[in-house]
């Protein structure tokens, strides 16, 4: 696995949303390139994965892919493909293409679990707190330090390789697409980033991206039952 580029923007920021719980980094990356003038300057290469695209509104949505917003100069890597099981590699190809652009750091976005803090269940969370690693900056847009937690997938397998990393983490409450969450994150981007964007209609859109993400996920699967079945009635 490794990232193909076609044009190389140094001194830029990275930011990264890879699938994870609420998919708050799918639904933030998603926003941030539909609200962003970007264009694609690259996409992941690999044989690892399932071969899959989604089609929406009557384009391709391609699986993992590189985009650049030259305004802010801003690498954004979009990605609605299940990574589970290929962390370091994903990792590996994220820091390598760092390295290369010379980037001022990366910044990882996700969703963590919402819990009680009396019995430990995930609870609905109409207010998501929003935590960060990486840099105190961010103490003063709303955002607290990570003390406690365990920190899984990518997210982690980048932190572990590359030292320039800053992790903003939204509490959500389900594995299921959480606009609200996606949307802190989102408003605490624009503040750290100075990217301007139009909070009045942030929540709004942010469940579009929701209900779009829904549709393609549910897509997604049937297309990898189907292809389950195919598959089984071939060795039947």
């Amino acid at each position: 696995m490794h990232i193909e580029l076609w044009k190389k923007p140094t001194g830029c920021t990275i930011i990264e949303g890879f699938p994870g719980f609420g998919l708050v980094g799918t639904i933030v990356t998603e926003f941030l390139l539909e609200h962003l003038k970007c264009e694609q300057i690259g996409e992941f290469i690999y044989d690892e994965l399932p071969a899959m695209i989604a089609i929406h509104k009557g384009q391709m949505v391609r699986p993992m892919a590189v985009f650049h917003c030259k305004k802010y100069n801003l690498i954004i890597l979009q990605t609605i493909l299940n990574t589970k099981g290929f962390e370091w590699k994903i990792a590996e190809a994220v820091v390598h293409m760092a390295k290369v652009l010379k980037a001022k750091k990366i910044i990882s976005v996700e969703g963590v679990a919402a819990t009680n803090k009396v019995s430990g269940q995930v609870q609905p969370n109409e207010n998501p707190k929003l935590l960060y690693y990486g840099d105190d900056k961010l103490k003063k847009f709303g955002a607290e330090p990570v003390v406690e937690s365990i920190i899984i997938g990518v997210s982690a397998a980048v932190m572990l390789k590359y030292n320039k990393l800053v992790c903003i983490f939204a509490e959500t409450q389900s594995n299921l697409p959480d606009s609200k969450a996606a949307s802190e994150v989102i408003g605490v981007l624009d503040k750290y980033l100075s990217l301007e964007v139009d909070t009045a209609p942030l929540l709004k859109q942010a469940e579009d991206f929701e209900n779009k993400l829904k549709n393609i996920i549910q897509q997604s699967s049937k297309t990898a039952e189907e292809s389950d079945k195919k598959y089984l009635s071939y060795l039947g």
